[in-house]
């Protein structure tokens, strides 16, 4: 499979007549990309505001980040989601870079929502605050929260992906800056030499714990919870195959951003045919019941033993719970004989003195941490809140509290806040963003 990414680098974000990029501007007409999002009758108010790096702005709560993207070959930029099921990884498709859609809600947080600075102290903790944001602040109708919340995320996450796939169209016409190309021959039609390195695998963990439908990820718009191990080939999860849907806390999340721009694989392919030869990747999930997850350590195993795999990283998403399918995961490859490093943050509490994952084994002893879920942060206040900054205290997000004997509400009379780290968006960055673990020298 050869995938090329074309890139056009967003410089700006303006509103402006028409929808366009032109010469590094991305102009969006507001009333034409509101109508994209309004095509879901749930939607009963929405706007679109621009976030810019250094703005002094904090958003809340955000449930999502898309990166804006055309399938030049035509068909939907998410198969199975935006549109019919269709193969990703083949062809060619252009990126919007430095830019993302961000999802956010009105006045309704979720445990799953997070935080976002754009300038300050709190800009450190999330690559969002790098980006030029197009902020849809959007919210569905009282009877379809009340008795649909988790359809709710789903229909403003689902406008977030159309309006993602409408700013993509505006390159459509365009030649790309640069493109990334990815491509793998088939393990049977690998080189001499990539033969004679380490076969390794990447071992993705998405969450999917979630019973109802409409708070996993989703696999080619099928949900993670009803699939078992399967091996895929990276391209497919950097061109769409997989979105987000996590109910977890908000810093342990992979935004659909992060799929579509997964570092963790991208440094694989770098090492590729030099230091490694890079499998692909076996696609696992994470289960709530202990034979679910011993199942799925066990299939995983088994498909990285057939495919000759010498060495693993595994990844999860989450904390807490899936940390049993983590190390259920890493202990199965290590005795199948798999040198495996596992990547994860973890929970170690507000003081750093509790047991950083929920189940430990001697086995699992190359482990990167990405910080500690718990850690709480202090932010001072903003002059602009897009969303609600209340559903920190009020509506249970992660991280956040209404009221504490000792520290008071997360959400102080001045605008400062106080929060765990669990409520910064996608803040530990397990996917490979992480700038709270070790340095290359």
């Amino acid at each position: 499979m050869k995938l090329k990414i074309g890139n056009f680098y967003v410089k700006d974000i303006i509103f402006g007549e028409t929808t366009k990029f032109e010469q590094g501007i991305l102009q969006i007409n507001k009333e034409e990309a509101l109508r994209v999002v309004y095509e879901d009758e749930n939607i009963t108010d929405a706007d679109l505001i621009i976030a810019k790096p250094g703005d002094k702005v904090r958003i809340v709560p955000v449930k999502e980040a898309i990166e804006p993207r055309y399938r030049v070959e035509g068909g939907p930029v998410f198969p199975g989601v935006t549109g019919e099921l269709m193969q990703t990884g083949n062809g060619t498709t252009y990126a919007l870079k430095n830019s993302s859609v961000l999802v956010v809600g009105k006045k309704w947080g979720g445990f799953q929502d997070g935080l976002i600075d754009m300038s300050g102290e709190g800009a450190k903790y999330t690559l969002f605050s790098e980006l030029l944001n197009i902020c849809l602040v959007a919210d569905t109708n009282e009877d379809f929260e009340k008795n649909e919340q988790q359809k709710k995320n789903k229909a403003l996450r689902w406008a977030g992906m159309r309006l993602s796939e409408y700013l993509g169209k505006t390159v459509a016409n365009l030649e790309p800056e640069d493109i990334e190309v990815y491509e793998l021959n088939s393990l049977t039609k690998r080189t001499e030499k990539e033969n004679m390195l380490p076969n390794v695998a990447f071992v993705m963990q998405p969450q999917s714990q979630m019973e109802e439908m409409g708070y996993n990820d989703l696999v080619y718009g099928w949900d993670a919870n009803h699939m078992l191990p399967t091996f895929m080939h990276p391209n497919e999860i950097l061109d769409g195959a997989v979105i987000s849907g996590s109910f977890m806390p908000c810093s342990s999340k992979w935004s659909t951003y992060d799929f579509q721009n997964y570092p963790m694989i991208k440094r694989l392919y770098e090492e590729h045919g030099k230091t490694i030869n890079f499998v692909g990747v076996i696609m696992s999930n994470l289960n709530v019941a202990l034979e679910q997850k011993e199942r799925a350590a066990l299939f995983v195993a088994q498909i990285a033993k057939s495919l000759g795999v010498d060495a693993a990283v595994v990844a999860e998403e989450g904390y807490g719970n899936p940390d049993a399918d983590f190390i259920a995961c890493i202990v199965a490859l290590e005795n199948a004989g798999i040198k495996t490093v596992g990547v994860t943050n973890e929970c170690t509490g507000r003081d750093g003195a509790s047991q950083p994952l929920v189940t430990l084994d001697q086995k699992a002893d190359a482990i990167v941490s990405c910080g500690n879920v718990s850690e709480l942060i202090i932010l001072p206040p903003m002059e602009t809140v897009i969303g609600d900054l209340e559903s920190l205290a009020r509506d249970g997000l992660s991280g956040g509290w209404g009221n504490d004997e000792i520290l008071g509400s997360s959400v102080r009379e001045d605008g400062s806040i106080i929060m765990e780290n669990n409520a910064m968006f996608c803040g530990d960055r397990v996917s490979g963003w992480s700038t709270k673990t070790m340095v290359e020298f």
